[in-house]
C-alpha cells in the first residue's frame, strides 16, 4: 500500500485579500476606502491539497517557505487541515505574496511576489513518486523550475502507476506554452477553466478545443463558474450545475473543485458523480471569505453529493 493518496508541488504564498466594494483603484496617491480585508492561505496547490485532505485522502506535497511570520503561517494551515508537510523545504528567500483585490460581483485582480515559491527542485518530487497514488500539477506557469522537468517525471509517474492530473491556472505572461503540449499526453485529467481551455489550445470555439485536447487527454473536467462545470471523456460530454449559494468570494473555488473531483476520481466514481464531487466543493468553498474556510468535509459532501439541495442558505 502506498502511503499517500495524493501529492503535489506547493505553490506556496499567503493571500492578501482586500474587499473593493465597488471602487476602482487609482495611482496618482489617491487613496479610497476598502470594506474590509483578511490574510490567508493561498497558492493553488496549497488549497487542493486542503480540500483534499478534507475528504480523507492521505496528502502531501513538496514546496519552499521562509522561516517567517508567514510561512509559519501557511505551514499551520496547511497542518491544521490534515496536510502531511514533512517534505517542504525552508528557504533564504521571503515567503511569497498574492494581493487579491476583491470586487463586487465575484471578479477580482491578482498581483504576486514570487520570492521562495519557485525554488521547488524536481528531484524532491521524484523522491516521493514512488510513495503516492496520483500527482496533481498546478501552477505550472508560475513554478518555471519544475516546467523542463516535467516531461521526465511524467514518465516515470506512469512506470510507476501514478496518475496525473493538471491546472496549468493563469499564465502571467499570457503566451500559454512553457512546453504544455508536452505533456499533456502524459496527463489523465485535465482541470482548465473554459477561458484557460481556449487560450492553451488556441481553437476558436470550445467544440474544437475539446475534441484537440479528446485526442491527447482521456479526461478534460473544465470549470464555468456560476453555470457549473462539464467533462468531456471517450467522446461524451457531461454536465453538473453549480449549487445557488451566497459568494463572500471566490479565491479558491477552481482549487477546491479539483479537490472534489479527483476524490471522485480515485474513489472510482462515475464521471457524472465525480463533476457533482467537483461543483459541490467549488460552490461551498465561496461562501466563505479565504481559499479553504468554506470547503467541505467528507462528511458534507456525502451529504450534498447525494442529496444536494437546490439551494443553499
Amino acid at each position: 500500500m502506498k502511503k499517500y493518496d495524493v501529492l503535489t508541488a506547493f505553490d506556496i504564498c499567503v493571500d492578501f485579500l482586500m474587499d473593493l466594494g465597488t471602487i476602482e483603484p487609482e495611482f496618482g496617491q489617491k487613496e479610497k476606502l476598502v470594506n474590509g480585508y483578511g490574510l490567508e492561505m493561498g497558492g493553488s496547490a496549497c488549497i487542493f491539497a486542503c480540500q483534499c485532505a478534507k475528504l480523507g485522502l492521505r496528502t502531501t506535497g513538496v514546496g519552499s517557505v521562509s522561516e517567517d511570520n508567514f510561512g509559519t503561517f501557511i505551514l499551520d494551515c496547511l497542518k491544521k487541515d490534515g496536510v502531511d508537510i514533512s517534505a517542504i523545504r525552508s528557504s533564504q528567500q521571503q515567503t511569497a505574496l498574492t494581493l487579491c483585490l476583491n470586487k463586487d460581483g465575484g471578479d477580482r485582480s491578482i498581483l504576486t511576489y514570487m520570492g521562495a515559491m519557485d525554488m521547488v527542485q524536481p528531484s524532491w518530487l521524484e523522491e516521493l513518486l514512488p510513495q503516492t497514488k496520483h500527482l496533481h500539477i498546478c501552477s505550472y506557469y508560475l513554478l518555471k523550475g519544475l516546467q523542463s522537468a516535467y516531461p521526465d517525471i511524467l514518465r516515470k509517474a506512469k512506470e510507476l502507476g501514478v496518475t496525473v492530473s493538471l491546472d496549468t491556472n493563469w499564465d502571467p505572461e499570457e503566451k500559454w506554452d512553457g512546453g504544455i503540449k508536452n505533456i499533456l499526453p502524459h496527463v489523465d485529467i485535465f482541470l482548465p477553466n473554459e477561458n484557460e481551455l481556449m487560450l492553451i489550445t488556441g481553437k476558436g470555439n470550445v467544440q474544437d478545443a475539446l475534441s484537440y485536447l479528446g485526442k491527447l487527454v482521456p479526461t478534460i473536467a473544465v470549470k464555468c463558474g456560476e453555470d457549473g462545470a462539464y467533462a468531456y471523456c471517450e467522446g461524451k460530454v457531461y454536465k453538473c450545475d453549480a449549487m445557488k449559494v451566497s459568494i463572500a468570494d471566490t479565491v479558491g473555488a477552481g482549487d477546491s473543485f479539483n479537490g472534489g473531483f479527483i476524490y471522485g476520481f480515485l474513489n472510482g466514481l462515475p464521471m457524472e458523480d465525480c463533476l457533482k464531487a467537483g461543483t459541490t466543493c467549488g460552490s461551498l468553498n465561496v461562501t466563505q471569505p479565504g481559499g479553504t474556510a468554506g470547503q467541505p468535509n467528507l462528511a458534507d459532501l456525502q451529504i450534498y453529493i447525494y442529496n444536494r439541495p437546490h439551494v443553499l442558505k
